[in-house]
């Protein structure tokens, strides 16, 4: 049945066994659903091959053995933690549906981007090494996977809770086994593949190779922490001639990464960095080592902009369980969350890549060479000191501001500190923002507040180290809320002294202010004035649909905070209210934490800022089903 018929859409039932749901997602092959499974009572991913164009019917045959292909290639990668698990392929009514593995929660790394902006290098290079994990392993069976791009990239939450820390590979569509005597169901007159993203040897006519993969993270690694793809043109055309006959844009906010770009970028396939090479270079980005010959650390570069609205009004309303918006109080009322990544950071490259090389690691790294350009990299940390010195040398007055004039706090922050942030030109992480305090955490609807310290030996080693030690430092606190960022506030070298010879690190709201204070510092009994401050296994006491309290789990509690989900952009307030406890019931099902269903039941809560700033999440809930309360004895 073509695709847009009626029965095509939801309610429909595949192969008398799988019930259409809701379609996930498009691409240039066919709709991906998601579907029940009624044989097994759980929800799966299904791939729905389609022919838009009559003519493609033509294509039948290929495209019925390339879904097998794919199903087959994905299959043998079945248990490895970074693919998409495929289940079984099937035909229906004459067209092939590959079974796989629901994904909940999950967005893939294009979609994240544009909603979100880039994430911090540190954060790009995780999900590289995870990728890389699972192109190896298909390599080592000889799979090509042809076709890696940022879409094909999901992000999803871990059993940890953190909202993008499982990181899976999917869409073997393409893929190929070059030696295994395959046929091959593209045309040979087809490039395939994505434009922007393919290795110039393929471009060129050149055989799939483990190295031609490669190139293609390097291009979506780039896309990751850059905003867009490194050959990004106006036409496909022009991406394919740019791919093969000009060099990559230059880096801007690839801090640490930008060698080992530069080096996955290399038009020849022979002096391409390896595997392994690239494994140990994202590596020594994720887990920095202090080196031998600097006390400077393994620079994670700047935490570029994350694109949001500028901070909303003063808290607004908060309801639970789809009840209708009811104007609350400033002390009980729920409102809207936003946020921050580490300001710039520009220290010499980490990776001691010599003149000449466009950043790229070199291959080999001989141990006279790594000293002499350790001691060029100590005097270029020294030059740089002198010259942060002269620049943020204290004021008329004698006594310099301990972050510097941008910043313009007057006072070392203090563990606990809420903070107001106004960002120049009223957008959040463009620049430096300039601080004030907020004692009341509460009153002055608080952007965010400081959640742990990094000493550091000097100016520079903080400025060099502080923003990636701030993002290990709040990881934990971070991946229990829904919608929060790090930043670091870095010590100028006059200030030094008078912020304590420390950085201090930041949560604040991605998308607006956070309302209250954070983690352990909240007040058992305290009401919450927005879902931003809620986090992951909170329990609560519901005293109405628009009052919740913080209480222990440890005692009687009405509800339990689960995670978190978002909703459609184009979904109202008063629609989410009335659909976010279904979307908790089949987004983060209280099953899968060990609750019984027959006892226990999804709830949610929302609140009005997070729709004012287009974040649109909602709190998903667990509490029993017949209104009692929860005792702390459940798991």
């Amino acid at each position: 049945m073509p695709s847009g018929t009626p029965t095509s859409g939801v309610g429909r039932v595949i192969a008398g066994r799988y019930l259409l749901l809701n379609r996930l997602g498009s691409g240039g092959m066919g709709h991906v659903w998601l579907a029940h499974d009624r044989g097994l009572a759980c929800e799966v991913a299904l791939k729905e091959i389609v022919f838009r164009d009559p003519a493609e019917a033509d294509e039948r045959e290929a495209r019925v053995a390339r879904a097998r292909a794919e199903a087959r290639h994905a299959a043998g990668l079945r248990g490895h933690p970074h693919v998409v698990t495929v289940h079984d392929v099937l035909e229906h009514e004459g067209l092939p549906w590959i079974v796989m593995e629901y994904v909940q929660g999950a967005v893939n790394l294009r979609d994240l981007v544009d909603r979100h902006g880039p994430p911090a290098p540190a954060e790009c290079a995780r999900i590289g090494l995870a990728v890389l994990d699972a192109l190896t392993a298909g390599h080592e069976r000889g799979v090509m996977h042809r076709d890696v791009k940022p879409a094909n990239i999901l992000l999803a939450p871990d059993r940890t809770g953190a909202p993008h820390g499982r990181v899976l590979l999917t869409d073997y569509g393409i893929s190929i086994q070059p030696d295994a005597g395959e046929t091959r169901y593209t045309l040979a007159s087809v490039l395939v593949g994505t434009s922007g993203y393919l290795a110039p040897e393929r471009v060129t006519g050149g055989a799939p190779t483990p190295a031609a993969d490669l190139f293609s993270l390097g291009c979506t690694l780039y896309h990751g922490v850059e905003g867009r793809g490194p050959f990004d043109r106006e036409s496909h055309l022009a991406e394919l001639t740019a791919v093969v006959t000009e060099e990559p844009r230059p880096a801007a906010r690839a801090g640490a990464l930008g060698p080992v770009l530069g080096a996955l970028l290399e038009k020849d396939p022979a002096r391409r960095m390896t595997a392994a090479q690239t494994e140990a270079a994202l590596s020594r980005i994720v887990t920095p080592e202090v080196d031998a010959y600097s006390r400077t650390r393994t620079d994670l570069g700047s935490q570029p902009p994350w694109g949001a609205a500028p901070a909303g009004p003063a808290p607004q309303d908060i309801t639970g369980s789809g009840a209708l918006p009811v104007s609350a109080p400033p002390d009980d009322g729920l409102g809207s969350p936003h946020g921050s990544g580490p300001p710039p950071v520009h220290p010499a490259d980490p990776h001691g890549a010599p003149p000449g090389t466009g950043g790229r690691v070199p291959t080999t790294r001989p141990r006279v060479l790594h000293a002499v350009l350790a001691g060029l990299l100590g005097l270029a940390v020294a030059g740089a000191g002198v010259w942060y010195a002269m620049t943020q040398h204290p004021g008329a007055g004698g006594t310099a501001r301990p972050y510097g004039d941008g910043v313009g706090l007057g006072v070392a922050l203090e563990g606990g500190d809420c903070v107001l942030a106004d960002w120049p030109g009223a957008v959040p992480f463009r620049g430096t923002p300039r601080l004030s305090l907020d004692p009341s955490c509460r009153e002055r609807a608080p952007d965010g507040q400081v959640m742990a310290f990094v000493p550091a030996g000097s100016a520079v080693e903080a400025r060099a180290a502080g923003p990636a030690a701030c993002e290990k430092r709040t990881a934990e606190i971070r991946s229990r809320l829904a919608d929060v960022r790090s930043y670091a506030v870095i010590p100028t070298e006059a200030g030094f002294a008078r912020a304590g010879r420390r950085t201090a690190c930041l949560v604040l709201g991605a998308h607006g202010p956070v309302y209250g204070p954070l983690g352990e510092h909240r007040a058992p009994g305290s009401a919450f004035a927005d879902t931003a401050t809620m986090q992951r296994r909170d329990c609560l006491d519901v005293r109405s649909r628009r009052d919740a309290r913080l209480v222990s789990c440890e005692g009687p509690h009405d509800e339990q905070v689960l995670g978190f989900t978002r909703l459609a952009d184009d979904i109202t307030l008063s629609e989410a209210r009335t659909e976010s406890d279904a979307a908790c019931a089949r987004r983060v099902p209280p099953r899968e934490y060990g609750f019984d269903p027959s006892v226990y039941a999804a709830g949610s809560w929302t609140s009005e800022g997070a729709w004012k700033t287009g974040t649109h999440f909602a709190v998903c809930t667990v509490r029993k089903q017949n209104g009692g309360t929860m005792e702390g004895d459940e798991p």
